[in-house]
């Protein structure tokens, strides 16, 4: 180390390689000129003390000329001519070169304006666009379609383009920069350089070493949102991450992540005949007819029954009863007998011909009637045709010659029906103690992350069930919720802070007073003399000055230009400058000193533009009070 090193204090050491670093890197145009155009364009870049030099090489190919834009102002004061080289590939030699159909009346961040020369009228807008060989074209859209428009040909004032060549090329150029890269995102800008009337722009190609613009590196820049979900997913499958994202000591608790869905389930289903109500045993006979059933039992044929004085005969029939929901209606709708007959359904007696007969014996007259009883009692039987076997059991008592039969009609409903359940997986959990909601997909929408609400909500949703039988279409405000809970099982021993407290709150500037805890848990308090070093004085803020310089009001709208459209064409531009070292303000050409050095404090103007701006795009609503 040299004396005049050693000499210095450790302040003005600090100081030094301050200054040095902020004379290399205090704007961007500064960073731009030493240190992001010489990387990309394999250039050597300087250290901050100067002292040594290096020659990067981040980018895969290098070229001193990308693209390169001639204009040419005619009398109208359109740009008459402007003449675009490109160097397609990066060799170093420009091997494209095209000139712009239309003149160019205004211009756009992202396209141009072309209008009769001279004039607002009969305006045509080109956004910049490129075709399938990456080379630059103009694409005809809606005014809406194009941003920053402004007026630069005579109906706006006179020389506007020559007078601002600088930002026209610019802005001219920008737009087609940005058609390029967004084309080709392989490739970047180092440098624009800007020689009188055209505009030279140094480019690279440093986003991958490969001929295809079909890239990983460059997915985010197509779909910006997506870098969040990658990242996430990048650090769940990463164990370093999970380790200390889930350890008790960078959460200060023992944590775990409890995952659980929410599911609406829904299903149409159209069932068969036989799976509402069969029967399955007994009888003789079952009709069907559309959605009904006739289901009959015993033997009708006449004197198909022989018996001696009284012969009871039984005839017992199983009714399966599978969706009893779905019975719209269960009758007993006749029986009929030659002697008697008494019909019964699980046991319980449902009716008798021809006259009461309740026992299980014998009738209670005599057998031989000579004759057929019929009875038709239309009788209800639904409350007794619940899910299951049911019996139906007809008993005939018969002398000598007869017969007997039982109709029992059902009808059902076979419908298509929407069957819907909500299975909570989530309860138990969202129920514990220390268990709260940290992450929440619903319908593939996340409505919260990390413990907070993002305020998305998805919209209901619609699905088709059914398939081609029962075609349906369900609605509802969601179908999946899929959750995330982070539940505390056990919270960690809170850090003992008592020392730092004591510490600040009975020390002063001149005293620094301390407690210790010993080995038996007892406090020991000691004050020493303490003194902070001299931290020398420091401006109260950083001295800057205000100006402007006047500019026509060229901007274009739909409208046309809104300097027409005001009493005065022309405004300012406002600028704010660091004052040098010497208290001075560096103003730029054609600018006036609006405020000089000093601590500016420009915030009530800067909230009353932004309020501005907010209400100009609120709605207006004119009220007229009664007199």
């Amino acid at each position: 180390m040299t004396n005049a090193a050693q000499a210095q204090t450790v302040e003005e050491r600090a100081r030094a390689a301050a200054e040095a670093s902020r004379a290399k890197t205090r704007d961007s145009e500064t960073l731009l000129r030493n240190y992001v155009t010489p990387g990309l364009a394999g250039q050597p870049i300087a250290t901050l003390d100067d002292s040594q030099t290096f020659t990067p090489d981040i980018a895969c190919q290098k070229t001193a000329t990308m693209l390169d834009v001639l204009v040419q102002p005619s009398d109208t004061g359109d740009l008459g001519t402007v003449r675009i080289a490109r160097d397609t590939d990066l060799d170093g030699i420009l091997d494209a070169t095209s000139n712009l159909p239309v003149p160019v009346s205004g211009i756009c961040a992202n396209g141009l304006v072309s209008c009769q020369p001279g004039t607002w009228d009969a305006c045509s807008y080109y956004r910049w666009d490129v075709d399938g060989t990456k080379a630059l074209k103009l694409t005809a859209v809606d005014m809406s379609e194009l941003a920053g428009c402004y007026c630069i040909n005579n109906s706006c004032g006179s020389g506007l383009a020559w007078g601002n060549m600088a930002s026209v090329l610019r802005d001219l150029g920008g737009g087609m920069v940005g058609a390029l890269t967004s084309a080709d995102p392989r490739y970047a800008i180092a440098q624009a350089a800007i020689e009188g009337p055209a505009i030279r722009y140094v480019g690279a190609q440093s986003t991958a070493c490969a001929p295809s613009t079909d890239l990983a590196q460059t997915t985010y820049r197509a779909n910006t949102t997506q870098i969040a979900s990658d990242a996430a997913s990048t650090a769940r499958g990463n164990a370093v991450f999970q380790a200390l994202e889930g350890s008790a000591i960078g959460t200060g608790a023992t944590l775990q992540y409890r995952r659980c869905t929410i599911e609406r389930r829904a299903a149409v289903r159209k069932p068969a005949l036989d799976d509402i109500v069969r029967r399955t045993a007994g009888g003789y006979a079952t009709i069907r007819n559309a959605n009904a059933f006739d289901f009959l039992m015993g033997s009708p044929a006449d004197n198909s029954l022989s018996g001696a004085s009284c012969t009871l005969i039984d005839f017992r029939m199983t009714l399966h009863v599978g969706e009893p929901e779905r019975i719209v209606a269960a009758r007993l709708s006749q029986f009929f007998a030659d002697d008697w007959a008494q019909l019964r359904i699980d046991g319980q007696l449902l009716g008798s011909v021809p006259v009461g007969w309740s026992s299980l014996g014998t009738p209670p007259g005599a057998c031989e009637l000579k004759k057929t009883s019929h009875a038709s009692p239309d009788r209800d039987l639904t409350p007794w045709l619940t899910a299951g076997d049911h019996e139906i059991w007809l008993r005939v008592a018969v002398a000598q010659g007869g017969e007997a039969l039982a109709q029992i009609h059902v009808e059902v409903d076979d419908g298509c029906q929407t069957q819907e359940d909500l299975v909570d997986g989530c309860a138990p959990i969202a129920g514990a103690t220390g268990c709260r909601l940290d992450s929440e997909l619903v319908d593939g929408v996340q409505t919260w992350i990390n413990g907070v609400a993002t305020g998305l909500r998805p919209l209901p949703q619609t699905r088709l069930l059914g398939g081609p039988a029962c075609p349906t279409e369900l609605t509802r405000d969601f179908f999946l919720k899929e959750r995330t809970y982070r539940c505390r099982l056990d919270t960690m021993a809170e850090p003992d802070t008592s020392r730092a407290a004591y510490i600040l709150d009975h020390s002063t500037e001149t005293m620094l007073a301390d407690r210790v805890r010993q080995s038996d848990g007892s406090l020991i308090t000691a004050t020493r003399a303490f003194a902070l070093p001299d931290r020398g004085s420091v401006p109260a803020c950083e001295a800057v000055c205000k100006t402007r310089a006047p500019k026509p009001n060229s901007e274009a709208g739909l409208d046309g230009v809104v300097g027409a459209k005001q009493n005065v064409p022309t405004g300012f531009d406002t600028f704010f400058h660091a004052c040098t070292s010497d208290n001075r303000c560096p103003a730029g050409a054609g600018e006036e000193i609006v405020e000089p050095c000093g601590c500016l404090d420009d915030f009530p103007e800067a909230v009353v533009m932004m309020q501005t701006v907010r209400l100009a795009g609120a709605d207006m609503v004119c009220t007229r009070s009664a007199p």
